[in-house]
């Protein structure tokens, strides 16, 4: 049996690329030595694949910064403001990423947005008039050619016309619509191409399939590719999908001409329920995605074969491959030194999972119940894996109505919050994070190699955080914080603090562009085990008169951005995490922290793709989730949140129904769309929405921040309207920092006056 995968991790076993790159940006390596690192890592995956048995290998699913992006190079989507500033190919594509501020001009980087469900982000391509499409494949192609040297069998893929389409933006006054023939023959020239060169097989993804589809959506798909799939030749087409099953149009897309549908039979609730039901085209390949891309557990080995046994009394064409690319998971498991074999031999990372399919297509082939590796996968599926906690569990099965409801209304609380602080309008925060200078990770470092006490370690910091508060005193801002320079992440610093946690060593995952994370993993039942970071905010506190933040990551953003048990649903885990910050919470109210942020930044993030399963699958018990945390706090301690790059129009209702007194977003890369939908549901929570964007190192003028505050008083009232960036400033360095926070003080301060 044929096995392959959806795509692999490109970042490198050690976070190579991400370095590469970085280097690149400061001008320490040359363009050339960058390629010839990006060559190496795409060299060595391929030669993983084919040492694991796998028999397809996809290639051009690597990438210097995202897949939609690229994919908006290959279509020669390139705003004009960016060609403008003739810069290099490659230097313009990260212009693209990220933003340009020089001596070629000034632009704003595309937006960014999560992907589906997941905690990766893309970047929106942006669709201009006078936009001239046109095929520009020489990436594909040379991964392609590259990958036929080292002797794999390679399937080019490519982000498809129609998902790009739905996630593409178009500038005000240009129809979607007029791009869509400019798209499909972009694909068909991709397709004769293909044919031109020989390929066998070529992968589309088309994710968007996963999404609820109206007829509208159908009729869009079906007529790009019956003229797309007119021109393919001899080229085989992949149809692959993922993040979902394919309801609304499986059906349809059965009956155009692929050669294969790449299904997930991980997250899709219906797959197996349409193939049953409705048969599998008996032209077309079956690509079975069966080992989970999203999570790092080893799969039920009894539970796949059986899966196996059923698709094939469907089909006799039957290729075995993961629910989705491998991004979303580590490299592999043997750049785990420190965590004990005990724990280790659950874990499945990228590479791992490539044995797990391979294995599976050889165990399908035989009596499998007799073979040690299917022997030894049960003994490890079934095995107790510990850290239970059964007070934990009784307190989740205790909690009551009231402890998810805060006594004194909002309108009431916030008049009695605003006499208490006595702030001016428009008052002037930050999200929490300051820069992580060399010298705080250097600390950090030290600490973890234990050459110094944490005693040594916290004397550092509480340093860093006097430096911190004297800065945001000096710029006159009006709600300080404490810089968060004790915590590398901002979930896996709390995971560190709770029980039933793990933590790993190497477990990077790409969140986008060269910004990775290292997602901790829940194994047991989570709780406090002590104060985390009462001692650090109170004494910030100590240092100034004005209002502290206390900083804190909310109960379902630790849940969506840590690696989930698969045993108890995501909601037990979700009260569990809450109960614990909500104990964190109500120590620093009795330390004297009258202000505390609860971050979920990642709220939106799991919500499930299907809006008929938001509320049940989800939002009902993520909203009580976070209000379980603040519900026991007194009326005047005032609650913040924040949130991050994702869509909220479409739930700005069950935002406010979070309870929380302030909310803080990004905004700046998604130009404010968020006001409309502000205004029009009577947003009752005070709003933050970001004035510049953080993840690009270009610095705002006073004049674009007056004009971002100005925009933003049309749909919020003046007493509601926070300023602040639009999100932390970890990853920004101090000059940049010192400059925008400068010029969004003043621009506060200007538009002060005019309101007065």
């Amino acid at each position: 049996m044929n096995t392959t995968i959806v795509g692999y991790p490109r970042i490198g076993k050690m976070r190579e690329l991400k370095f590469a790159i970085e280097k690149y940006w400061r001008g320490e390596v040359t363009e050339a030595e960058l390629k010839e690192t990006a060559k190496t890592l795409r060299s060595e995956k391929l030669k993983k694949q084919k040492q694991a048995g796998i028999t397809i290998s996809p290639v051009n699913d690597f990438s210097y910064y995202d897949g939609m992006l690229d994919l908006a190079v290959m279509l020669n989507a390139v705003p004009e403001r960016y060609r403008k500033l003739n810069l290099s190919p490659l230097d313009t594509y990260f212009a693209m990423a990220r933003g340009y501020q020089g001596e070629h001009g000034d632009v704003k980087a595309f937006a960014m947005k999560k992907w589906f469900n997941t905690n990766y982000h893309y970047m929106v391509p942006e669709l201009e008039n006078g936009m001239e499409l046109k095929l520009q494949a020489d990436k594909l192609f040379a991964e392609y050619e590259e990958a036929k040297a080292l002797g794999v069998c390679p399937r080019p893929v490519t982000i498809g016309a129609y998902t790009f389409l739905k996630l593409a933006v178009a500038e005000n006054g240009v129809a979607k619509e007029s791009y869509v023939e400019p798209v499909k023959k972009a694909f068909q020239e991709l397709l004769q191409e293909c044919e031109k060169r020989g390929v066998e097989w070529i992968q589309i993804d088309e994710p968007a399939l996963v999404l609820d589809m109206d007829s509208a959506d159908k009729k869009l798909f079906c007529d790009l590719y019956q003229d797309i799939l007119s021109a393919k030749g001899s080229v085989k087409v992949l149809l692959q999908t993922y993040f979902g099953d394919v309801r609304d149009c499986y059906q349809e897309i059965s009956k155009l001409a692929f050669d294969g549908l790449g299904l997930d039979f991980v997250e899709g609730k219906y797959t197996e329920k349409l193939i049953q039901e409705n048969g599998f085209p008996a032209d077309k390949y079956l690509y079975a995605g069966i080992v989970n891309g999203k999570n790092i557990w080893k799969c039920d080995y009894d539970k796949k074969l059986k899966l196996i046994e059923e698709l094939k009394k469907t089909t006799d064409k039957l290729v075995l491959t993961t629910s989705c690319s491998l991004l979303h998971v580590p490299y592999t498991t043997k750049s785990e030194k420190k965590l004990s074999q005990d724990i280790l031999k659950y874990f499945a990372y990228a590479e791992e999972k490539l044995e797990e399919i391979h294995e599976l297509a050889e165990l399908s082939e035989k009596d499998y119940t007799k073979e040690e590796a299917y022997q030894k996968n049960v003994s490890v599926i079934q095995s107790e894996r510990g850290m239970k906690d059964e007070e934990v569990c009784q307190k989740v099965a205790a909690l009551t109505e009231k402890d998810f409801v805060r006594n004194v209304p909002r309108v009431e609380r916030q008049k009695l919050q605003r006499e208490r602080m006595g702030l001016p309008l428009l008052p002037t925060t930050t999200i929490g994070s300051f820069p992580q200078t060399k010298e705080v990770k250097a600390n950090r470092s030290r600490f973890r190699k234990g050459e110094i006490t944490k005693e040594q370690y916290d004397e550092k910091v509480f340093a860093f955080i006097k430096e911190c508060v004297e800065e945001q005193e000096k710029l006159d801002i009006d709600v300080l914080v404490h810089g968060e320079y004790e915590r590398n992440d901002m979930v896996e610093f709390f995971g560190e603090n709770f029980g039933g946690y793990v933590f790993t060593e190497h477990a990077w995952v790409q969140s986008y562009g060269t910004r990775c994370v290292k997602p901790p993993v829940i194994f047991g039942d989570v709780k406090r085990i002590e104060p985390i970071t009462v001692k650090y905010s109170q004494y910030a506190a100590s240092l100034t008169n004005r209002p502290m933040k206390g900083m804190l990551t909310g109960p379902v953003t630790i849940l969506n951005w840590s690696f989930p048990r698969e045993d108890v649903s995501h909601k037990e885990m979700a009260f569990q995490i809450g109960l614990a910050i909500r104990q964190e919470v109500l120590d620093l109210e009795a330390a004297g922290i009258s202000v505390i942020q609860i971050d979920e930044a990642a709220l939106r993030e799991k919500l499930p793709l299907r809006k008929a399963e938001w509320h049940s699958d989800y939002l009902d018990w993520a909203l009580e989730a976070f209000r379980l945390c603040h519900s026991g706090v007194k009326p005047e301690t005032q609650i913040h949140t924040h949130m991050c790059y994702s869509e909220f129009d479409d739930i700005i209702k069950d935002i406010d129904a979070m309870d929380a007194d302030v909310i803080t977003f990004e905004a700046s890369r998604s130009k404010l769309e968020i006001l409309d939908a502000l205004k029009e549901v009577g947003f009752e929570t005070e709003s933050g929405p970001g004035v510049y964007d953080i993840h690009s190192p270009r610095v705002p003028s006073v004049e674009e921040i007056v004009g971002a505050i100005r925009k933003m008083l049309e749909k919020i009232p003046k007493e509601k309207l926070w300023v602040n960036p639009d999100c932390g400033l970890k990853t920004r360095g101090i000059p940049e920092t010192e400059a925008s926070l400068k010029n969004m003080v003043a621009a506060a301060k200007i538009v002060r006056e005019e309101l007065k």
